[in-house]
């Protein structure tokens, strides 16, 4: 059933412009839940990674990006703090069920991805291999 509901929403926002969204909580420094306002009236629940955008993973392989990782946490929980409503835009399949992609619109217009690529806490990403946070 979840997964036909994935299907659905990805179906309906296929000729979105952008879809409200409102935060859950945020896992990561670049992924957080949130309920998306579907156009009919629906909600669905569903995980959101920032599009074009890598942060270090919370269980790195280094102090140093264990460190980096709860500090871009941190920043996306202040950029998105729980009940906020963001502007989800150019949304997409994940390679995870139940999650997608999609560049994320602050309510002051801003990308939440390109804020912490200007911050350091991320970093350009589009696909492919990842590089290490490790030093």
């Amino acid at each position: 059933m979840k997964l036909g509901l994935i299907a659905c929403f990805l179906f309906i926002v296929g000729n979105a412009s952008a879809m409200p969204a409102t935060v859950d909580y945020v896992y990561d420094g670049d992924t957080f839940a949130a309920v998306a306002h579907v156009d009919d009236g629906a909600d669905v629940n569903v995980r959101v990674r920032l599009i074009n955008v890598d942060t270090p993973e919370m269980h790195g392989e280094c102090d140093s990006e264990i460190q980096r990782a709860n500090m871009a946490r941190e920043r996306l929980m202040k950029l998105v703090p729980r009940g906020t409503v963001v502007n989800l835009k150019n949304i997409k399949d994940d390679k995870y069920i139940g999650r997608i992609d999609a560049n994320v619109i602050l309510p002051d217009g801003r990308d939440a991805g390109q804020v912490l690529i200007n911050e350091k806490l991320g970093r350009a990403y589009s696909g492919g291999k990842r590089k290490s946070w490790c030093e």
